[in-house]
């Protein structure tokens, strides 16, 4: 069985679920650079442990460079044979040194990005990216703009490797979409009085947009309820709704556990994340996955691989309040079954399992 060495931040749940999945064809020891418990940002419940499908290894923590940690023993790791060694992104400290170490004893690595957006840089920064991004012999990309992303920064486009990037088992994936009479059974029982519901998902953090959210809502009828559903709302955001008058029909509710979480997905008419910026954005495999139509904004890669415009839903211009309630009124007036059984047949593939199974196969063949 083939061994193969990741370096990665902190365990968060979809990887432990893939390491496990790739455990499964492969010999594999994870190295991990964040302690759960540096990980403020997150509620505690959110992380979950491993089936015992990999070894994970928490480094020693030497120094901390902008809140990120080097972790200088790192390289006693790097110095032990294994048959492939996958840096996973490439600004922190420890995965910088990671690869100037392996550059240096030519030791080739593949690096390893979840998405990737290009924006408008200074030419040091582009540079700087640039320097560290083909610093690798070869890629593994999430897709399309993922690939466009790291070639732009250097990589040699004959060596990326693609893979569906996915926190989802194929026991997650509904095996249709649910109809108006089950939906209306499950707002019931969870007390969602409206005629429409809209799901968003996440913490009440600027690059998250839902103020953007909250100033569509004000197009939208009053029958339409706006559910911000992941984390504590700050004073900001309450202070936003009550000045939109929007108190009787937009939501803030707390975190959630994942098997409640499931009921508002299935209970929503409409997932919306309207981000200002997500290199990937999980919860759009998640709300597919329940047969939900999406939208979110040109700056989310998962929107842009996985949404099709009137299909399943649609991708808006980024901070544009405007354009994102003409599309939630659109989804609204539409075939929302026929738009979620879209979702469905788009996120079928997109699963830990085939995500494991292209991975092995990546490095069987040595590609």
């Amino acid at each position: 069985m083939k061994r193969v060495l990741f370096l990665t931040n902190f365990p968060s749940p979809y990887r432990v679920h893939f390491f496990d999945e790739l455990g499964k064809y492969l010999d594999v020891t994870v190295l991990h650079s964040d302690r759960v418990e540096d990980i403020t940002h997150r509620n505690a419940q959110w992380f979950e442990a491993g089936q015992g499908g990999f070894h994970p290894v928490q480094l020693k923590q030497t120094a901390k460079i902008r809140d990120e940690f080097l972790c200088m023993d790192v390289i006693s790791w790097l110095n032990k044979e294994f048959d492939a060694i996958v840096i996973g992104g490439y600004s922190s400290p420890t995965a910088i040194l990671a690869m100037a170490w392996l550059r240096l004893r030519r030791i080739p690595f593949y690096m390893e990005v979840d998405g990737g957006l290009v924006r408008q840089e200074s030419k040091w920064k582009f540079l700087v990216k640039k320097t560290l991004v083909s610093m690798a012999d070869r890629w593994l990309s999430t897709g399309f703009f993922t690939t466009r992303y790291l070639v732009h920064y250097g990589a040699k486009e004959d060596r990326v490797q693609n893979y569906p990037f996915s926190s989802l088992y194929e026991k997650d994936i509904l095996e249709a979409a649910l109809c108006p009479e089950e939906k209306g059974a499950l707002r019931r029982e969870l007390g969602l009085p409206e005629k429409h519901v809209v799901l968003a998902i996440g913490q009440f953090i600027h690059r998250k947009g839902f103020d953007v959210l909250l100033h569509a809502a004000k197009s939208l009828p009053k029958d339409v309820g706006i559910y911000i559903v992941g984390g504590e709302a700050t004073e900001e955001y309450r202070k936003l709704r009550e000045e939109l008058g929007l108190q009787d029909n937009v939501h803030f509710l707390g975190f959630q556990k994942k098997e409640r979480l499931a009921e508002f997905y299935k209970a929503a008419d409409l997932f919306v994340l309207p981000t200002r910026e997500d290199i990937w954005g999980l919860v759009i495999n998640e709300a597919l996955a329940y047969g939900l139509p999406a939208i979110t904004t040109d700056r989310c890669v998962a929107g842009l691989e996985l949404i099709e415009d009137g299909v399943n839903g649609y991708v808006v211009p980024v901070e544009n309040a405007d354009a994102l309630a003409e599309k939630i009124n659109a989804v609204l007036s539409d075939d929302l079954q026929r738009m979620g059984e879209a979702s469905l047949r788009k996120i079928r593939p997109y699963t830990l399992e085939n995500m494991a199974k292209t991975h092995a196969e990546i490095f069987e063949s040595g590609r």
